[in-house]
């Protein structure tokens, strides 16, 4: 297009700051079985996209199976103005026990079982990243890692992914014993199971869903961010833990806190008059640890927002590429498109501070001439408060205090 002689020429200036564009991480990724599902609806090794609350497909995977139940716990901790979780279903055969439907839901590694979740991008359009396998993620040969939890670590990776996994719902030792065969910081572990009224008798099932709902209401309540932990949240839809776990805030000598030392999230149960106990009355998920060794990372909401802060840069600032040549407009801009976004997750209180800097030691010319520059940045997610010291002491200050108000009540009787 050439300019007019005689007329108006409009160029727009497109070196602006752009606005972040964030992620959705409250997907839930299920993996499970439904043998009398429909299968043109829920093929087999096959992620399909629904609502937790969808009348057509809630009714065609059967009630059979582990998935239809997940379903109902993670619907009963939904919160106000909240329909429905966005779930990502993969169905898979049941074996004739649970080892081999374990091997089923482990797969191939390519498209089958865990695998099938990494085509749910391409193919629906959304990214489970709240991942469970309820009911197959405790059993162990011997002192073998379980085959699930195994598989989860590199999927989850692939996704920017956390998995809520079941331990074996026993004992104390076995839990601890189930835990030492994980590591990873996108695993978190919870034990026992629950107890829930399965028309008029009570069945025990994997607490995970009921974790992976909690998880998806408070990242709703908090407008989709994930940095705040599930911890201290009610957990609804059940009747019990299906064991009791001993828990005092006051007393590590107890099997709750024992559990929680070794990165294991419970359900506990309220008790009323009891100030040691974690509520008054209902049953509440403890736990802010992942499985991973690095404790600079030890909190599941700090790695999930952490992961948050990731797929924003990568969402937002690949606007940038092939578009722009390098100039410093443009590397202020993109300073700037980190620095506005992180401004914002610290006015929220999600971030307690953060940096971007463009450094001459990061970028060489030759590197300039490539096409290439570096941006680092830092910041700092806000920890979860779990330990709140008290410390007592008399206050002398307050005697000297009422001997001036003694001294002065005497000097006004006498003079």
């Amino acid at each position: 297009m050439s300019d007019p002689t005689f007329g108006i020429s409009i160029t727009r200036i497109d070196n602006e700051p752009r606005p972040a564009v964030w992620s959705d991480m409250a997907v839930v990724g299920l993996i499970g079985t439904a043998p009398n599902a429909d299968a043109d609806l829920f093929p087999l090794d096959t992620p399909v996209f629904m609502y937790s609350d969808d009348r057509a497909k809630v009714p065609a995977l059967g009630t059979a199976g582990t998935i239809s139940g997940a379903l109902s716990l993670i619907n009963a901790q939904l919160g106000e103005f909240q329909v429905a979780a966005k779930v990502v279903v993969v169905r898979v055969a049941e074996g004739a026990d649970a080892d081999e439907t374990i091997v089923n839901i482990v797969g191939d590694g390519l498209t089958t079982g865990l695998a099938a979740f990494v085509d749910a991008g391409p193919v629906l359009g959304v990214i489970p990243r709240l991942l469970c396998a309820p009911g197959f993620t405790s059993q162990r040969t011997g002192t073998d890692a379980n085959a699930v939890c195994a598989a989860l670590p590199p999927i989850c990776t692939k996704l920017l992914a956390h998995a809520v996994v079941d331990g074996p719902a026993t004992s104390e030792q076995d839990a601890i014993d189930w835990r030492e065969t994980i590591s990873s910081d996108r695993i978190i572990p919870v034990d026992p199971a629950v107890k829930v009224l399965d028309e008029t008798l009570e069945t025990v099932v994997p607490m995970s869903p009921a974790v992976i709902g909690v998880a998806v209401r408070r990242d709703h309540e908090k407008q989709g961010r994930p940095f705040h932990s599930w911890a201290n949240q009610p957990v609804q839809g059940i009747v019990g833990p299906s064991r009791p776990i001993n828990f005092s805030l006051t007393d590590g000598a107890t099997e709750g806190q024992r559990l929680l030392a070794n990165n294991i999230g419970v359900v506990l149960r309220g008790e009323m008059g009891v100030e040691t106990a974690i509520a008054s009355g209902g049953f509440v998920f403890v736990g802010t640890d992942n499985a991973g060794e690095d404790d600079l990372w030890r909190f599941y909401n700090v790695t999930r927002g952490r992961d948050y802060i990731h797929l924003m840069f990568l969402r937002t600032l690949r606007f940038y590429l092939g578009r722009f040549n390098i100039t410093g407009q443009t590397v202020q801009a993109v300073v700037n498109t980190m620095s506005f976004a992180l401004r914002d997750l610290k006015a929220d209180g999600d971030i307690l501070g953060y940096e971007v800097k463009f450094t001459r030691d990061q970028n060489s010319p030759e590197q300039l001439r490539l096409g290439k520059f570096t941006i680092n940045f830092a910041a700092e997610e806000a920890p979860v408060l779990r330990y709140l010291g008290i410390q007592s002491a008399r206050y002398r200050p307050a005697l000297d205090a009422l001997l001036d108000d003694l001294l002065a009540q005497v000097d006004a009787v006498v003079g």
